[in-house]
């Protein structure tokens, strides 16, 4: 599959916090062409501030694979990762990272800083951006207009 069909799983994942109220952020972990992980905001729903799609989806593919080392994956997610989620990435050995819309405020894989392809660090990341950004986005935006009311 290409990697816009796989965004478009994150992006279902993302669809599924937004009807429970929560940021719609949505992730998959692909190996082999198939998802091994998948994840979306629960942080409200769970009380959990570490209930980020990214950190779902990892500790869900590292329970399938019985191992904390997701080599040869690709995270697939619908926002930039924010410093947590990019030093997870990194700490679980993620080989690829693929996000769609841009984080201005909090994004630490190219728009606020770039952890997951700093050369000091003992692993990196290929980062591939842009991919369904429009739907991306218009789901992230949508979601905070209802918040105001517009």
């Amino acid at each position: 599959m290409s990697d816009a069909a796989w965004m478009l799983e994150a992006l279902a994942e993302a669809r599924r916090a937004a009807e429970l109220g929560e940021v719609p952020v949505g992730a998959v972990v692909v190996r082999d062409g198939a998802v091994i992980g998948r994840g979306h905001n629960r942080r409200e729903r769970d009380g959990d501030p570490l209930a980020h799609a990214e950190l779902i989806a990892l500790a869900e593919a590292a329970a399938a694979t019985e191992g904390w080392r997701l080599v040869d994956t690709t995270l697939f997610v619908t926002l930039e990762p924010c410093a947590m989620c990019a030093g997870a990435l990194l700490n679980s050995r993620v080989t690829r990272l693929v996000y769609g819309a841009p984080d201005p405020k909090a994004g630490y894989c190219g728009s606020l800083g770039d952890l997951v392809r700093d050369p000091r660090l003992n692993h990196r990341l290929e980062v591939v951006t842009g991919i369904l950004a429009d739907e991306c986005g218009e789901l992230l935006r949508s979601f905070f207009a209802g918040l105001r009311g517009r």
